[in-house]
């Protein structure tokens, strides 16, 4: 069975730090690019970064809402996308999904997983 399985999320001060994990299972981890989206309250849904398969080189990729601040990693062992979320703001709120994304097209996914809270709060 193909899965995708987030957590790591919380609540944390603005200026706070996250690490969340994404477990996948039933296919080839490293062969995929992948993705993680977002969605704040009444908004849509938001691509925030990528990362490359193995075999395309592992590159990154980040909305300017989130570079410099967010990191991208996977490990292709275990089988896991991770993202660093540092200095996080009261905007980056939201329901934080990782995705396989649809071949080269970062933005666009074929699977997600049921999504890990992010809360920014004073």
């Amino acid at each position: 069975e193909v899965q995708l399985v987030e957590s790591g999320g919380g609540l944390v001060q603005p200026g706070g730090s996250l690490r969340l994990s994404c477990a996948t299972s039933g296919f080839t981890f490293s062969a995929y690019y992948m993705s993680w989206f977002r969605q704040a309250p009444g908004k849509g849904l938001e691509w925030v970064s990528a990362i490359a398969s193995t075999g395309n080189g592992g590159s990154t990729y980040y909305a300017d809402s989130v570079k410099g601040r967010f990191t991208i990693s996977r490990d292709n062992a275990k089988n896991t996308l991770y993202l660093q979320l540092n200095s996080l703001k009261t905007e980056d709120t939201a329901m934080y999904y990782c995705a396989r994304a649809k071949s080269y097209n970062v933005r666009m996914y074929d699977l997600r997983g049921q999504g890990t809270q992010v809360t920014v709060s004073s």
